[in-house]
C-alpha cells in the first residue's frame, strides 16, 4: 500500500506542478489582457471589449487552481497555533477533520458549481460569444482537485506517510 501512496503522490505532485503552471499562465494572461484594456482605452481610445470578461474568467481559474495546489502543499491559511500544545493523537484528529472538512467543501463547489453552470448553460457572455456556464468550469474543477489532493493526504498519513500540514515534514515527491 505504502508504495502504491508515493507512486499517486509522484503522479499528483507532477499533476499539482501542471495545474500550478496552468494558472500562473493564466495571471500572466490576465496580467496582459488588462494591460490591453489600459492601452486600449487611454492611448488608442478604442477599448477592447472582451479583455474585462476574459481577465475576470481567469481570474478564477487563477484562484481556484491555486487554492487546489495550496492544499496539497499545505500553503493553505489555518490556525494551528493550538495545534502545537495538543496532544500528538488530537493533532493527528484535527488533521483528518481539516482533510474531511476540505473534501465536504470540494463536494459542495462541485455540486454548486454544476447547478450554477446548469442554470447558466442557455446564456451567453456577450463579449466573448460563449455559454455562459463557462464562468463556473473554474470552480467545479478546482473542487474536484481539492477533493483529488485532499484524499491523497487522507491516504499518506493512513500508511504513516508525511503531509506538509500543520507543520508536518514536507510531501516527498
Amino acid at each position: 500500500m505504502v508504495e502504491f501512496v508515493l507512486t499517486l503522490s509522484r503522479v499528483l505532485a507532477a499533476f499539482s506542478r501542471l495545474v500550478l503552471w496552468m494558472a500562473g499562465a493564466g495571471l500572466v494572461a490576465m496580467t496582459a489582457f488588462i494591460g490591453m484594456q489600459v492601452w486600449g482605452r487611454f492611448v488608442l481610445n478604442d477599448t477592447p471589449t472582451w479583455t474585462e470578461t476574459s481577465s475576470i474568467l481567469l481570474m478564477g481559474w487563477v484562484i481556484f487552481l491555486g487554492a487546489a495546489v495550496g492544499i496539497r502543499e499545505g500553503n493553505h491559511l489555518s490556525f494551528d497555533v493550538l495545534l502545537y500544545v495538543l496532544p500528538q493523537r488530537v493533532v493527528r484528529v484535527c488533521h483528518y477533520i481539516s482533510d474531511f472538512v476540505v473534501i465536504a467543501f470540494g463536494t459542495g463547489m462541485i455540486a454548486y458549481g454544476w447547478q450554477l453552470a446548469d442554470t447558466t448553460w442557455s446564456t451567453t457572455i456577450p463579449n466573448l460569444g460563449i455559454t455562459g456556464a463557462t464562468s463556473f468550469f473554474s470552480l467545479i474543477f478546482g473542487g474536484v482537485l481539492m477533493i483529488l489532493f485532499s484524499v491523497e493526504r487522507l491516504l499518506r498519513r493512513a500508511v504513516g506517510l508525511p503531509t506538509a500540514r500543520f507543520g508536518e515534514d514536507a510531501i516527498e515527491d
